[in-house]
């Protein structure tokens, strides 16, 4: 019986996973420049770090993979990156050696939704955090960064839309509000939304059932019930864009999918052909209140986060040659078995000095072996035959030229490396 992979997961096949080494390498190289420093936590962790009293969005109440361990402690597979890294930052007590603490993550997180293109129910995102501090320059610092990174990609047309959600006081105004105005249409909303409208109106905004209800299109905005505080906070995070020019609009209805934002929230688009309306790379938010309720200080923070598999997409669709397979340099062909150890040694020291090279480990025939080494788009093939053997040389061919030289077995990296350089 045949066993495939899980629905809604995929395989990295070789000759696929250089891209995904130089889009990771790319967020690091990126991300280095704005001083960020990479942090690694677990993909699992206690139940509580997700399921907390706050926090009702459907990521969390539907699609979260939860188990019992031997121990009957309650896991959760991580559904996003933000929750595990607030837990690791209060647990290892940062903001005593920190005031402000910026890291970045890369890795697999997990949840249970229909998986369709671009979407799984494994995914890889990078995502950034900076920790310990309330300011609209920092709001500003981390969407140029968001920004930044999409357009040195190489993708086109990339903007950002940009909402407020307001201070703590502004939020709650406005839920009422939100309340109120959804209680006359309850009976026209989803079951999903009907008890939503209970708990966390909110989450109505961005139901994916009733995205298009004319009273959901409808709907106040938290624009309209930001306080005057809030408003000069948003004000000053506008300004601090203006000044770079990058491009932005405000998208006064974006609330993003998470209970935790407060103030800025935002998203990053660019133009991609075949994507429609759905061409949102990612995207984050303020969050004022999330280190307190994992049991640290009263410290605010701000995030984003991409999807991997669907920035790989955006460059596919948008044929963006943003890497290259490596290729190899030499390819050792072997005509008598009684040289392997000959050519074990070649290959070694042509490794020691960095360049990439192979041989045939399958006892094929010299004509099997050349074609493997052509498959591979070897630059040059080193023949290592018995005459040659004997002469103390082998033969080096320029596969593109089909030039070939005779050079001494010493020689040989040597010869390479000079050759490589050209």
């Amino acid at each position: 019986m045949a066993i495939n992979k899980i629905k809604g997961t995929y395989d990295v096949l070789p000759n696929e996973s250089y891209l995904w080494q130089a889009l990771e390498q790319k967020i690091r190289d990126i991300l280095g420049l704005y001083n960020m420093k990479e942090m690694r936590t677990p993909i699992m962790e206690y139940s509580d770090v997700f399921h907390r009293h706050t926090e009702l969005s459907d990521m969390v109440t539907k699609e979260t993979y939860n188990f019992d361990d031997r121990g009957n402690r309650k896991l959760t597979l991580r559904p996003e990156g933000t929750a595990g890294i607030i837990r690791s930052y209060v647990e290892n007590k940062l903001y005593t050696s920190q005031e402000l603490e910026k890291v970045y993550y890369i890795g697999p997180n997990f949840r249970y939704e229909r998986p369709q293109k671009g979407r799984y129910r494994q995914f890889y995102q990078f995502g950034v955090e900076a920790i310990g501090t309330i300011d609209p320059a920092l709001d500003a610092e981390l969407i140029i960064l968001a920004y930044d990174f999409i357009k040195r990609l190489g993708l086109k047309g990339v903007r950002v839309r940009i909402n407020s959600l307001g201070n703590e006081k502004s939020r709650d105004t406005y839920q009422e509000a939100l309340k109120n105005y959804f209680i006359p249409h309850k009976d026209e909303l989803c079951e999903d939304c009907k008890v939503r409208l209970e708990k966390n109106p909110l989450r109505i905004l961005d139901c994916k059932v009733d995205h298009n209800h004319k009273a959901v299109k409808n709907a106040p905005t938290p624009q309209d019930y930001l306080d005057t505080e809030s408003r000069a906070y948003f004000k000053k995070v506008l300004d601090h864009l203006n000044i770079t020019k990058i491009s932005y609009e405000i998208a006064p209805k974006l609330v993003r999918g998470l209970d935790y934002y407060s103030h800025t929230v935002f998203e990053i688009e660019a133009d991609i052909e075949g994507f429609g309306a759905q061409n949102v790379l990612g995207g984050g938010g303020r969050y004022q209140n999330l280190v307190s309720e994992l049991g640290g200080p009263n410290l605010g923070g701000i995030g984003f986060a991409f999807g991997m598999e669907r920035l790989l997409l955006a460059l596919e669709a948008e044929n963006v040659d943003f890497a290259k397979e490596k290729e190899l340099d030499a390819y050792v062909i072997v005509f008598d078995e009684n040289l392997k150890t000959i050519a074990t040694n070649i290959l070694y020291e042509l490794r020691l000095a960095n360049l990439i090279c192979d041989t045939n480990f399958t006892q094929k025939a010299f004509k099997g072996q050349l074609k493997q080494a052509l498959k591979m788009k070897a630059k040059y093939l080193i023949i290592l035959g018995d005459e040659e053997y004997q002469k103390g040389v082998v033969g080096i061919k320029d596969t593109k030229t089909e030039l070939q030289e005779e050079v001494l077995i010493p020689k040989i990296k040597k010869y390479l490396l000079e050759k490589l350089e050209k």
